[in-house]
């Protein structure tokens, strides 16, 4: 019988989003506890809880922190942040199925 441990992450974004987060505290442009006390209080806003398994809620609620601290730092404006999720969007939805996703090129 081959029992493979449960991914800790369910999707890569997940992964990506939370490898991005540390990788900005320990380069020293997040402090955690700051991080930490901003995430929380994304989760009660959205009336979720810090128990919660690591679900898609959970980590939309990561992300719009983590934009919120990025576009309040000048790191990410928010236009930027918003115009690049449209280009992803309209990439991964003209994009065939099983194909890779990627991003037209504007320059």
């Amino acid at each position: 019988m081959n029992t493979r441990p449960d991914p800790v992450f369910e999707e890569p974004w997940h992964a990506q989003v939370f490898a991005l987060t540390v990788h900005l505290n320990e380069s020293g442009q997040l402090n955690w506890s700051d991080w930490a006390a901003r995430f929380g209080a994304t989760l009660k806003r959205h009336g979720l809880s810090k128990e919660l398994n690591g679900g898609s809620d959970y980590f939309a609620a990561w992300l719009e922190t983590l934009e919120a601290v990025l576009a309040e730092a000048g790191a990410a404006p928010r236009h930027e942040t918003e115009t690049m999720a449209a280009a992803w969007e309209q990439a991964y939805l003209s994009t065939p199925h099983g194909q890779p996703v990627k991003l037209n090129s504007t320059g």
